[in-house]
């Protein structure tokens, strides 16, 4: 037996009908689906390579699209949290404080991922056939798998604790099924 208790009492603070929310949806969903059908299709054709002159151009005005793209699902989401009310009791310190602490570590993985996989092993560098010498297996790596999806994921976790906001656990909770489908996608 699920208790849905806690589910009816986080939909009674969240309006999920909310055009700024729904848009929040849509960019989070979005944004996985962009880079995948992007990059499957880029080696496939090579048409990226072959506008952009060299496989590595291509591959990074990919990448700075897609920073591009995560900078406005975070101000999406962000307004979409915003507009909607926050939970009362969580509206405190040790809320407050949890929040930082994981998007904190949520950081941690995805710069340290970053930092491992570089500018073109983080942006899909080989499906434009930019191959990494070896898989990368120290840390964040050494710890969890596809550490930049579930930091990420930790970062969004937080920032919504930080705002004591029920929409923003829901709309992290879309993070985490997009990521998962992601994964599933690129396995």
């Amino acid at each position: 037996q699920v208790d849905v208790a806690a589910m009816v009492q986080l939909f009674g603070y969240v309006d999920v009908t909310d055009t700024g929310f729904i848009v929040a949806v849509l960019s989070i969903a979005f944004n996985p689906f962009f880079w995948n059908v992007v990059a499957r299709w880029e080696h496939k054709t090579r048409a990226l390579s072959q506008t952009f002159g060299s496989p590595r151009a291509a591959c990074y005005c990919l990448g700075a699209v897609i920073l591009l793209l995560n900078c406005v699902r975070s101000h999406c989401f962000t307004e979409a949290m915003k507009s909607q009310p926050k939970l009362e009791g969580w509206d405190c310190h040790w809320t407050y404080y949890s929040g930082l602490a994981i998007s904190a570590v949520g950081t941690l993985f995805v710069i340290s991922s970053f930092l491992a996989l570089g500018f073109t092993g983080t942006f899909l560098g080989d499906y434009f056939g930019i191959l990494m010498e070896e898989k990368v297996t120290s840390f964040p790596f050494s710890v969890l798998e596809n550490p930049m999806y579930w930091g990420s994921t930790a970062i969004y976790l937080g920032w919504s604790l930080m705002h004591a906001s029920p929409a923003g656990l829901l709309l992290t909770a879309v993070v985490a099924i997009s990521y998962t489908i992601a994964v599933l996608y690129e396995g």
